[in-house]
Protein backbone atom coordinates (compact mmCIF):
# COMPACT_ATOMS: atom_id res chain seq x y z
CA UNK A 1 0.00 0.00 0.00
CA UNK A 2 1.20 3.64 -1.26
CA UNK A 3 0.39 6.75 1.38
CA UNK A 4 1.13 10.25 -0.15
CA UNK A 5 2.22 12.83 2.52
CA UNK A 6 1.89 16.35 2.01
CA UNK A 7 4.67 18.26 1.87
CA UNK A 8 4.91 20.24 -1.00
CA UNK A 9 2.03 22.52 -0.68
CA UNK A 10 2.47 25.66 -3.10
CA UNK A 11 2.54 28.80 -1.28
CA UNK A 12 -1.26 30.01 -2.08
CA UNK A 13 -2.26 27.47 0.22
CA UNK A 14 -2.60 28.22 3.43
CA UNK A 15 -1.92 26.08 6.55
CA UNK A 16 -1.06 22.81 4.85
CA UNK A 17 -1.48 18.92 6.35
CA UNK A 18 1.09 16.85 6.87
CA UNK A 19 0.26 14.05 7.92
CA UNK A 20 -0.07 11.20 5.35
CA UNK A 21 -3.37 10.85 2.52
CA UNK A 22 -5.12 7.47 1.63
CA UNK A 23 -8.87 8.70 0.76
CA UNK A 24 -9.96 12.30 -1.10
CA UNK A 25 -13.10 12.84 -1.45
CA UNK A 26 -13.99 15.72 -3.37
CA UNK A 27 -17.46 18.25 -4.10
CA UNK A 28 -18.56 18.61 -7.53
CA UNK A 29 -20.00 21.57 -8.32
CA UNK A 30 -18.09 24.32 -7.49
CA UNK A 31 -15.16 22.33 -6.55
CA UNK A 32 -14.47 19.61 -9.06
CA UNK A 33 -16.34 21.07 -12.30
CA UNK A 34 -14.96 24.27 -14.10
CA UNK A 35 -16.12 25.98 -16.94
CA UNK A 36 -19.07 24.80 -18.60
CA UNK A 37 -19.77 22.32 -15.44
CA UNK A 38 -16.82 20.26 -16.98
CA UNK A 39 -14.41 18.34 -15.55
CA UNK A 40 -10.96 19.89 -17.11
CA UNK A 41 -7.92 18.11 -18.16
CA UNK A 42 -5.67 18.99 -15.48
CA UNK A 43 -8.11 17.78 -12.85
CA UNK A 44 -8.47 14.37 -14.92
CA UNK A 45 -4.92 13.76 -15.13
CA UNK A 46 -4.29 14.88 -11.41
CA UNK A 47 -6.94 12.27 -10.09
CA UNK A 48 -4.98 9.57 -12.28
CA UNK A 49 -2.04 10.22 -10.46
CA UNK A 50 -3.34 10.30 -7.19
CA UNK A 51 -5.16 7.18 -7.72
CA UNK A 52 -1.86 5.71 -9.29
CA UNK A 53 -0.11 6.65 -6.22
CA UNK A 54 -2.62 4.49 -4.28
CA UNK A 55 -4.96 7.43 -2.89
CA UNK A 56 -8.57 6.56 -2.57
CA UNK A 57 -10.60 9.09 -4.91
CA UNK A 58 -14.65 9.78 -3.79
CA UNK A 59 -16.82 12.12 -5.27
CA UNK A 60 -19.18 12.99 -2.64
CA UNK A 61 -22.51 15.53 -4.37
CA UNK A 62 -25.45 17.19 -4.18
CA UNK A 63 -26.31 15.64 -6.83
CA UNK A 64 -28.54 12.56 -7.67
CA UNK A 65 -26.31 9.32 -8.90
CA UNK A 66 -27.64 10.04 -12.45
CA UNK A 67 -27.31 13.70 -12.38
CA UNK A 68 -24.06 13.26 -11.24
CA UNK A 69 -23.02 10.42 -13.90
CA UNK A 70 -24.20 12.44 -17.05
CA UNK A 71 -21.18 14.29 -16.12
CA UNK A 72 -18.86 11.30 -15.14
CA UNK A 73 -20.00 8.79 -17.30
CA UNK A 74 -17.64 10.70 -20.36
CA UNK A 75 -14.37 10.27 -18.14
CA UNK A 76 -14.46 6.72 -18.14
CA UNK A 77 -13.46 6.77 -13.98
CA UNK A 78 -12.97 3.31 -12.80
CA UNK A 79 -15.47 1.48 -12.21
CA UNK A 80 -15.18 0.82 -8.29
CA UNK A 81 -14.61 4.53 -8.07
CA UNK A 82 -17.44 5.29 -5.24
CA UNK A 83 -20.11 8.23 -5.65
CA UNK A 84 -21.64 9.39 -2.61
CA UNK A 85 -24.75 11.24 -3.82
CA UNK A 86 -27.92 13.32 -2.51
CA UNK A 87 -25.32 14.32 0.44
CA UNK A 88 -24.90 11.27 1.53
CA UNK A 89 -28.45 9.71 1.39
CA UNK A 90 -27.21 7.34 -1.21
CA UNK A 91 -23.64 5.81 -2.03
CA UNK A 92 -23.28 3.27 -4.92
CA UNK A 93 -19.92 2.84 -7.49
CA UNK A 94 -19.60 4.61 -10.37
CA UNK A 95 -21.12 1.76 -12.56
CA UNK A 96 -24.21 1.73 -10.29
CA UNK A 97 -23.59 -0.75 -8.24
CA UNK A 98 -25.41 -0.09 -4.90
CA UNK A 99 -23.48 -0.18 -1.28
CA UNK A 100 -25.98 2.55 0.90
CA UNK A 101 -29.38 4.21 0.88
CA UNK A 102 -30.64 5.81 3.61
CA UNK A 103 -34.42 7.06 3.62
CA UNK A 104 -36.93 9.48 5.04
CA UNK A 105 -39.58 7.90 7.29
CA UNK A 106 -42.44 8.28 5.44
CA UNK A 107 -44.55 9.44 9.07
CA UNK A 108 -41.63 11.90 8.60
CA UNK A 109 -42.00 13.36 5.41
CA UNK A 110 -45.92 13.56 5.72
CA UNK A 111 -45.13 15.62 8.90
CA UNK A 112 -42.69 17.61 6.45
CA UNK A 113 -45.26 18.17 4.02
CA UNK A 114 -47.82 19.63 6.13
CA UNK A 115 -44.99 21.96 8.39
CA UNK A 116 -43.79 23.21 4.41
CA UNK A 117 -47.27 24.35 3.76
CA UNK A 118 -45.90 27.76 2.98
CA UNK A 119 -43.07 26.51 0.92
CA UNK A 120 -44.37 23.84 -1.26
CA UNK A 121 -44.55 25.47 -4.11
CA UNK A 122 -40.32 25.58 -3.93
CA UNK A 123 -40.10 21.85 -2.83
CA UNK A 124 -39.19 18.81 -4.89
CA UNK A 125 -39.16 15.37 -3.36
CA UNK A 126 -36.39 12.64 -4.32
CA UNK A 127 -36.77 8.94 -4.70
CA UNK A 128 -33.89 6.71 -5.15
CA UNK A 129 -35.65 5.26 -8.71
CA UNK A 130 -32.67 3.90 -10.70
CA UNK A 131 -33.08 1.55 -13.67
CA UNK A 132 -30.65 -1.31 -14.99
CA UNK A 133 -28.71 1.20 -17.11
CA UNK A 134 -27.95 3.11 -14.09
CA UNK A 135 -30.20 6.05 -14.89
CA UNK A 136 -32.79 7.39 -13.16
CA UNK A 137 -36.37 6.78 -13.46
CA UNK A 138 -39.24 8.84 -14.64
CA UNK A 139 -40.89 9.63 -10.40
CA UNK A 140 -37.63 10.01 -8.91
CA UNK A 141 -38.22 13.58 -8.59
CA UNK A 142 -41.65 14.76 -7.93
CA UNK A 143 -43.70 18.44 -7.72
CA UNK A 144 -46.83 20.10 -6.48
CA UNK A 145 -46.10 23.01 -8.52
CA UNK A 146 -43.88 23.61 -11.56
CA UNK A 147 -44.13 27.82 -11.86
CA UNK A 148 -41.43 29.25 -8.87
CA UNK A 149 -39.27 25.73 -9.75
CA UNK A 150 -38.91 26.96 -12.81
CA UNK A 151 -38.00 30.88 -12.05
CA UNK A 152 -35.56 29.81 -9.69
CA UNK A 153 -33.90 26.49 -10.91
CA UNK A 154 -35.02 26.35 -14.69
CA UNK A 155 -32.04 24.89 -16.22
CA UNK A 156 -32.06 22.10 -13.98
CA UNK A 157 -35.98 21.68 -14.34
CA UNK A 158 -35.20 21.30 -17.91
CA UNK A 159 -32.07 18.58 -17.88
CA UNK A 160 -34.40 16.83 -15.60
CA UNK A 161 -37.22 16.79 -16.88
CA UNK A 162 -37.91 13.15 -17.67
CA UNK A 163 -37.19 12.18 -14.68
CA UNK A 164 -39.67 14.81 -13.10
CA UNK A 165 -43.30 13.66 -12.04
CA UNK A 166 -45.83 16.41 -11.09
CA UNK A 167 -48.14 15.20 -8.29
CA UNK A 168 -50.87 17.05 -6.45
CA UNK A 169 -51.23 16.70 -3.72
CA UNK A 170 -47.77 15.63 -2.69
CA UNK A 171 -49.16 12.92 -0.25
CA UNK A 172 -49.79 11.05 -3.07
CA UNK A 173 -46.15 10.42 -3.93
CA UNK A 174 -45.55 8.77 -0.55
CA UNK A 175 -47.74 5.60 -0.83
CA UNK A 176 -45.28 4.09 -3.37
CA UNK A 177 -42.32 4.07 -1.23
CA UNK A 178 -40.01 6.04 1.29
CA UNK A 179 -37.73 9.55 -0.10
CA UNK A 180 -34.10 9.71 0.07
CA UNK A 181 -34.95 13.50 0.35
CA UNK A 182 -36.51 16.48 -0.28
CA UNK A 183 -34.62 19.52 -1.78
CA UNK A 184 -36.31 23.26 -1.17
CA UNK A 185 -35.16 25.94 -4.01
CA UNK A 186 -35.37 29.63 -3.47
CA UNK A 187 -34.01 32.77 -3.40
CA UNK A 188 -31.05 33.30 -0.36
CA UNK A 189 -33.40 35.17 1.78
CA UNK A 190 -36.66 33.05 1.47
CA UNK A 191 -34.59 29.83 1.93
CA UNK A 192 -33.14 31.32 5.32
CA UNK A 193 -36.57 31.74 6.43
CA UNK A 194 -37.65 28.10 5.41
CA UNK A 195 -34.31 26.47 7.57
CA UNK A 196 -34.73 29.11 10.30
CA UNK A 197 -38.84 27.73 10.24
CA UNK A 198 -37.49 24.13 10.39
CA UNK A 199 -35.36 24.51 12.75
CA UNK A 200 -37.42 25.70 15.15
CA UNK A 201 -38.71 21.71 15.26
CA UNK A 202 -36.95 20.16 17.96
CA UNK A 203 -37.07 17.01 15.30
CA UNK A 204 -35.24 19.01 12.81
CA UNK A 205 -31.21 19.75 13.31
CA UNK A 206 -28.48 21.32 11.03
CA UNK A 207 -26.34 18.57 9.30
CA UNK A 208 -22.54 18.50 11.34
CA UNK A 209 -24.44 18.80 14.73
CA UNK A 210 -25.24 15.69 16.89
CA UNK A 211 -28.07 12.84 16.27
CA UNK A 212 -27.44 11.58 19.31
CA UNK A 213 -30.82 13.28 20.86
CA UNK A 214 -33.66 10.62 19.92
CA UNK A 215 -35.52 13.38 18.68
CA UNK A 216 -33.94 14.38 15.74
CA UNK A 217 -35.47 13.07 12.28
CA UNK A 218 -34.26 15.39 10.05
CA UNK A 219 -30.88 17.21 9.41
CA UNK A 220 -30.31 20.26 7.06
CA UNK A 221 -28.02 20.56 4.55
CA UNK A 222 -27.75 24.37 2.41
CA UNK A 223 -26.33 25.30 -0.38
CA UNK A 224 -26.20 28.86 -1.20
CA UNK A 225 -25.09 30.67 -5.03
CA UNK A 226 -25.23 34.30 -3.78
CA UNK A 227 -24.13 35.76 -6.91
CA UNK A 228 -27.32 33.55 -8.44
CA UNK A 229 -29.56 35.19 -5.29
CA UNK A 230 -30.38 30.68 -5.28
CA UNK A 231 -30.33 28.28 -2.33
CA UNK A 232 -31.00 24.91 -1.85
CA UNK A 233 -32.28 23.48 1.61
CA UNK A 234 -31.68 19.88 1.62
CA UNK A 235 -33.65 17.58 3.88
CA UNK A 236 -31.80 14.66 4.69
CA UNK A 237 -32.72 11.66 7.38
CA UNK A 238 -31.26 11.97 11.14
CA UNK A 239 -27.78 11.21 10.40
CA UNK A 240 -27.41 11.65 6.79
CA UNK A 241 -24.61 13.56 5.39
CA UNK A 242 -21.46 13.80 3.31
CA UNK A 243 -19.19 13.51 6.51
CA UNK A 244 -20.93 10.30 7.25
CA UNK A 245 -21.06 8.45 4.20
CA UNK A 246 -17.69 8.99 3.52
CA UNK A 247 -16.57 7.92 7.15
CA UNK A 248 -18.47 4.75 6.74
CA UNK A 249 -16.51 3.93 3.53
CA UNK A 250 -13.22 4.65 4.53
CA UNK A 251 -13.66 2.56 7.77
CA UNK A 252 -14.69 -0.27 5.31
CA UNK A 253 -11.45 0.44 3.80
CA UNK A 254 -9.20 0.47 7.09
CA UNK A 255 -8.76 4.05 6.52
CA UNK A 256 -9.17 6.70 9.88
CA UNK A 257 -10.15 10.47 9.75
CA UNK A 258 -6.28 11.22 10.02
CA UNK A 259 -5.86 9.49 6.74
CA UNK A 260 -8.36 11.58 5.17
CA UNK A 261 -8.58 14.58 2.46
CA UNK A 262 -12.17 16.54 1.67
CA UNK A 263 -12.41 19.15 -0.82
CA UNK A 264 -15.23 21.46 -1.14
CA UNK A 265 -16.87 24.75 -1.57
CA UNK A 266 -20.15 25.27 0.14
CA UNK A 267 -22.26 24.85 3.36
CA UNK A 268 -23.55 21.55 2.57
CA UNK A 269 -19.74 20.20 1.96
CA UNK A 270 -19.18 21.25 5.72
CA UNK A 271 -19.85 17.91 7.12
CA UNK A 272 -17.12 16.07 5.18
CA UNK A 273 -14.73 18.99 6.11
CA UNK A 274 -15.08 18.90 10.15
CA UNK A 275 -14.41 15.50 10.07
CA UNK A 276 -11.42 15.09 8.19
CA UNK A 277 -7.63 15.70 9.35
CA UNK A 278 -7.48 17.85 5.85
CA UNK A 279 -10.53 19.79 5.27
CA UNK A 280 -9.52 22.04 1.71
CA UNK A 281 -12.24 25.10 1.47
CA UNK A 282 -12.63 26.26 -2.33
CA UNK A 283 -11.22 30.11 -2.85
CA UNK A 284 -14.97 30.42 -4.21
CA UNK A 285 -16.60 29.53 -1.57
CA UNK A 286 -19.38 31.39 -0.24
CA UNK A 287 -17.85 34.61 2.15
CA UNK A 288 -19.26 33.37 5.13
CA UNK A 289 -17.70 29.78 4.81
CA UNK A 290 -14.53 31.20 3.99
CA UNK A 291 -14.09 33.24 7.28
CA UNK A 292 -15.30 29.59 9.25
CA UNK A 293 -11.99 28.58 7.12
CA UNK A 294 -9.73 31.12 7.56
CA UNK A 295 -10.77 30.63 11.49
CA UNK A 296 -10.60 26.90 11.72
CA UNK A 297 -6.82 27.51 9.83
CA UNK A 298 -8.16 24.94 6.47
CA UNK A 299 -6.19 24.98 4.08
CA UNK A 300 -7.88 27.24 1.43
CA UNK A 301 -7.30 26.37 -2.95
CA UNK A 302 -7.38 28.29 -5.88
CA UNK A 303 -10.94 28.79 -7.47
CA UNK A 304 -12.95 25.58 -9.14
CA UNK A 305 -11.98 27.62 -12.42
CA UNK A 306 -8.31 27.85 -12.46
CA UNK A 307 -7.86 23.71 -11.42
CA UNK A 308 -7.92 23.85 -7.71
CA UNK A 309 -8.60 20.59 -6.94
CA UNK A 310 -5.63 19.84 -8.93
CA UNK A 311 -3.77 21.76 -7.66
CA UNK A 312 -3.96 20.39 -4.19
CA UNK A 313 -3.65 16.68 -5.66
CA UNK A 314 -0.68 18.02 -7.00
CA UNK A 315 0.66 19.32 -3.89
CA UNK A 316 -0.15 16.08 -2.44
CA UNK A 317 2.04 14.06 -4.96
CA UNK A 318 4.91 16.80 -5.62
CA UNK A 319 8.22 15.54 -4.61
CA UNK A 320 7.03 13.06 -2.22
CA UNK A 321 7.90 9.89 -2.35
CA UNK A 322 5.64 7.00 -1.85
CA UNK A 323 6.12 4.99 1.13
CA UNK A 324 5.21 1.24 0.85
CA UNK A 325 4.40 -0.86 3.80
Amino acid sequence: MQVIALNAAPSHLLSPAKLPVRLVAVDMDGTLLGEEAKVSARNLAAIAAAEQAGVHFVIATGRRHSYAMRVLRPLELTPSNVLITSNGAVVRMVDSRLIETTHLPISTSRWLLAHLAEFRNALVITFDRVGADGDDTRGALVVEELEDLHNSIGKWMQANEPYIDHVHPLELALEADAPIQMMLCGTVERMRRAEAHLLRDRRVSPVGKSTLDPDVEIQLARTEYPERNLSIVDILPAGCSKGTAILRFALSQGIVPGEIMAIGDNWNDLSMLEVVAHPVLMENAPDDLRAVAEDRGWTIAPSNLEDGVAQVLESVLADTPAERE
